[in-house]
């Protein structure tokens, strides 16, 4: 069987294609042969060695497949039944701990652009009904994290408003499940043709951050005083407009550190005079997961799917990333 790895340091002229035999899950195992992945931010700093990861580490959080085989002692799963991975492969309910966090897929232990593995049982959750292994694919860190931010620490009611930022995978997740549930969605973007596509998918407004450097204000005016819920992408590069947008006794999840964001400034007296409830997420549990499922197969949300790679271009799906071309999710399938 052939899978892709990261050889030390990383960098996307060190990804290559290695073959070896095929593996026998063990008791508590499955074998599932992956035939789906999907690009997001943190599998591009494996990538390219922004995060250090073992030579001949398999990258890639997300996976899709069907499981082949079973092992002694599974009686939740059957050979032909189709699954997702979890990004944190420990991490079943309740709070975030260390432990629950330590086996991250594609970082510290293999993840899933490979023709077959072995994964623990309960790493892994049923498809939404319907759905390819490529749609299926988008959503365990992606969509997982929005419906994190949106459902379970923003406990998003009908007729709340959110703000989502960019045109990424995760935020757009954010805007289909914030719209299913009855809420009102306002976003930024560089690009007056993704603004477009942002208002027919429901957007209320779109505001150009290029334009409008101080589109934290514009979009806290443009809401009337304020939204309920900023899921952050930017870090530093986003944080302090985040804070401007959103409403007194508002929420924010910060999710990621896109452009220069790993550091940068945070208006203090805003935060605590706003009563702000700032909290760092990265992604969530398998329970969280499975409700996030069910969700979907009631509402019949679908991914939205930019561009399809086979196996062997992983690297030229990364260097489709960096343009930031896309809107939705990148996959690859095979």
């Amino acid at each position: 069987m052939k899978s892709v790895t990261v050889n030390t340091p990383g960098g996307l002229d060190n990804l290559v294609i290695t073959e070896s035999e095929t593996p026998t899950p063990k008791t508590g195992e499955i074998l599932v042969a992956w035939h789906a992945t999907s690009l997001n931010f943190h599998d591009y700093l494996v990538a390219v060695g922004g995060i250090p990861v073992a030579n001949g580490r398999v990258p890639m959080s997300d996976g899709a497949g069907e499981i082949v085989g079973i092992g002694e002692g599974v009686n939740n799963w059957k050979v032909g039944d189709k699954v997702m991975s979890l990004f944190f492969q420990n991490w079943m309910d309740g709070v975030p701990t260390l432990p629950k966090m330590m086996f991250v897929n594609g970082e510290t232990i293999n993840g899933f652009i490979t023709e077959k593995s072995c994964v623990p049982a309960t790493s892994v959750t049923k498809m939404p009904d319907g759905y390819s292994y490529a749609e299926a694919a988008t959503l365990p860190c992606a969509a997982a994290t929005a419906w994190r931010a949106l459902m379970v620490e923003g406990k998003l009611q009908a007729g709340d408003s959110v703000l989502i930022q960019g045109t990424g995978g995760m935020s757009i997740f954010a805007l289909q499940f914030a719209k299913a549930a009855g809420a009102k969605v306002f976003a930024t973007t560089s690009s007056p043709a993704k603004a477009e596509r942002l208002k027919e998918m429901g957007a209320t407004a779109v505001v150009n951050y290029k334009e409008d450097p101080k589109w934290g204000k514009t979009i806290y005016m443009l809401s009337n005083g304020g939204v309920d819920h900023v899921l952050d992408v930017g870090g530093g590069s986003t944080m302090k407009n985040s804070i401007e947008a959103v409403k007194i006794g508002g929420h924010i999840s910060s999710i990621g550190i896109l452009g220069n964001g790993r550091k940068g400034e945070i208006t203090f007296p805003k935060l605590f005079f706003k009563h702000i409830r700032l909290i760092g997420i990265a992604v969530g549990s398998k329970i969280m997961q499975e409700k996030m499922v069910e969700a979907i197969n009631i509402s019949g949300i679908k991914p939205i799917i930019d561009k399809s790679f086979g196996f062997e271009k992983l690297a030229t799906a990364f260097r489709y990333q960096e343009t930031g071309q896309h809107f939705g999710k990148i996959v690859l399938e095979w």
